[in-house]
């Protein structure tokens, strides 16, 4: 198979980057009006990538027939009416790039609200609004935390609620924006989808593999009027996890890249092309710092450095199911091989763009926008062998024993046998395609944070789960915490492990009290999390719907929970949030 180089990675983001145009001010909006084709925006508009000095934008311009370039013209403004006009000038939206049209707007005020709009001959876009980021001493930053949207698992209520937020200065997306999954597959609830009206056309019902089908499912994600309404109103910054490309992505394969399918890295080409197309994000150029891991700078109070752990360096994923004989798990084998020092996750280059970037930072908050769980998420092997073996029936009633022998551990009950001793303390890594799956570079992040005594925050997604974790390296030394946002759509816990509604709290206590590192989790509600910096603390707010399967929902407030983090030496662990 081939490696996907730099140099294929830098193609597929030139090639996606559409008819980008860097905008330095006003350059007037003269449209051909010989074009009398019909010019639909049905995708919207959206903002992205927001620097002190500029952002990026973004619409789609499609022709109801034919395939001539469509000429676009581009203003923003800093008043909603447009009187105050600050930038304006015209691209082309062409079919090589799939009438997509990005535009780096730059020259801009910082910490500024920014209005902005497309138009063609004959249609205007609906009207965005975006934000640029701050500079200097500064109060405070808020940013909304999402990720994981698969379409046909229920509707996009959550992007609809964070809409209504006033407030916010981006929203984080830490991947798995779409899903390569067909609606009719058996993965993530699809057998809804025909109920819920989440099917894809016919066209682009099939599994994901060509440029064509990437392009397609994205119109159809973007084409969701809470999708939609939420990129009209907030700057966006991303990054991809797996299901942009196929489940469980590494660096040259993927466990859902099978036999028949061909080869991996065109596939992945394709993937990244309509990526960098329909996002608004900037290119990646080589010899620059405009890469897919990158930092945003709020002023002197947040350096957020986003990581691509899916991508550019990742190792394939260990397997428990390689390490069982005819005597159990080979559990010394195992431990060399996910502490060895060769398996990475960044890979090189980033991890020492990371170190760098943390130790000439002077922000207070250093937080790391990415995918995957870093807290250690240790249970007892027990379960881990009927996780793997996909052995579910009764797994929730072990749980609680389980649960209730660790109890009785840490009450120091004298009772206990070295048999139920062993059953709680013999554990191992739940999730081997996290963090977990990859210990020595966690060690080097975790490590390097410690040494220049930084503030560190991490954000994850991906398990479809909230969760809190104290960040301790491999000595139990405190190095940082973790806040985890729920899925927008996809299943968690609750449906992956079988945990019937009934048995919901008991499940999450039991989970709370198995891992020792872990503070808060909520295993089967869909949300987002709101985390809200300011020189005195680093808080996490979960927010929940009570249901995606109709549009009529509310927002459970009873199961809201709040932590937050304190800064300086001596803090750095997770605390509980009072009521009020």
């Amino acid at each position: 198979m081939k490696r996907l180089t730099r140099r294929d990675f830098l193609k597929a983001s030139a090639m996606g980057m559409g008819a980008v145009v860097i905008s330095t001010g006003l350059a007037g909006c003269v449209l051909d009006s010989s074009d009398k084709r019909t010019i639909s925006f049905t995708h919207g508009v959206a903002s992205g990538d927001p620097l002190a000095d500029g952002v990026m934008l973004w619409t789609r311009a499609a022709p109801a027939t034919g395939s001539a370039p469509v000429g676009v013209a581009w203003e923003v403004s800093t008043d909603e009416g447009f009187e105050n006009l600050v930038h304006s000038g015209t691209a082309e939206a062409t079919e090589a790039h799939d009438f997509t049209v990005k535009v780096d707007v730059r020259g801009l005020a910082p910490g500024q609200s920014y209005y902005y709009r497309f138009q063609t001959t004959d249609r205007q876009s609906p009207v965005g609004v975006t934000r640029t980021l701050p500079e200097g001493s500064i109060d405070s930053v808020r940013l909304a935390v999402v990720s994981c949207a698969n379409y046909p698992a229920g509707y996009f209520n959550v992007y609809g609620e964070i809409s209504k937020q006033n407030d916010l200065d981006a929203v984080v997306h830490l991947g798995d924006y779409i899903y390569e999954y067909s609606s009719d597959s058996s993965s993530y609830a699809a057998q809804d989808a025909q109920a819920l009206g989440r099917t894809f056309s016919e066209d682009n019902n099939l599994e994901l593999i060509e440029l064509v089908d990437y392009r397609r499912r994205y119109a159809a994600y973007r084409a969701d009027p809470d999708l939609q309404s939420l990129h009209a109103r907030v700057p966006f910054i991303v990054v991809w996890d797996d299901h942009e490309v196929a489940n469980d992505t590494w660096e040259e394969g993927a466990e859902n890249h099978n036999d028949g399918e061909g080869d991996f890295t065109e596939r992945k080409l394709n993937a990244l092309k309509a990526y960098f197309e329909w996002m608004p994000i900037r290119p990646v150029i080589e010899g620059s710092d405009e890469a897919i891991f990158r930092t945003f700078r709020f002023g002197n109070l947040v350096d957020l450095h986003m990581l691509d752990t899916r991508i550019i360096g990742r190792d394939q994923q260990l397997d428990y199911m390689d390490y069982f004989t005819g005597e159990g798990l080979d559990a010394a084998r195992f431990t060399a091989d996910v502490g060895s020092q060769n398996r990475t996750l960044l890979g090189a280059e980033q991890l020492l763009w990371l170190q760098s970037s943390l130790n000439f930072s002077t922000a207070t908050w250093q937080v790391l926008g990415q995918q995957v769980l870093m807290g250690r998420m240790n249970l007892p092997a027990e379960l881990l062998v009927g996780i793997a073996t996909e052995q579910f029936e009764g797994l929730p009633e072990k749980l609680a024993e389980l649960a209730q022998l660790k109890g009785r551990a840490l009450a120091g009950d004298p009772s206990l046998t070295q048999e139920e001793l062993a059953r709680i303390n013999t554990v191992a890594p739940y999730n081997l395609d996290a963090w977990d799956g990859y210990q020595y570079e966690r060690e080097v992040v975790l490590g390097t944070a410690k040494a220049l005594n930084k503030n560190l925050v991490v954000l994850a997604g991906d398990t479809h789960n909230a969760w809190a974790n104290n960040l301790k390296d491999i000595n139990g030394d405190q190095a940082g915490v973790e806040f985890a946002t729920s899925a927008v759509t996809s299943p968690g816990l609750e449906e992956y492990l079988g945990i019937p509604d009934e048995m919901i709290q008991g499940a999450e206590q039991a989970i709370g009290l198995l891992v020792d590192d872990l503070d808060y989790l909520n295993v089967n509600q869909r949300g987002y999390m709101v985390v809200t910096f300011t020189p005195e603390e680093a808080r996490a707010d979960w927010h929940f719907v009570d249901t995606i399967k109709s549009r009529e929902y509310q927002v459970d407030a009873a199961r809201s929970a709040s932590r937050r983090v304190l800064p300086g030496q001596g803090n750095r662990t997770v605390e509980n949030v009072t009521a009020g």
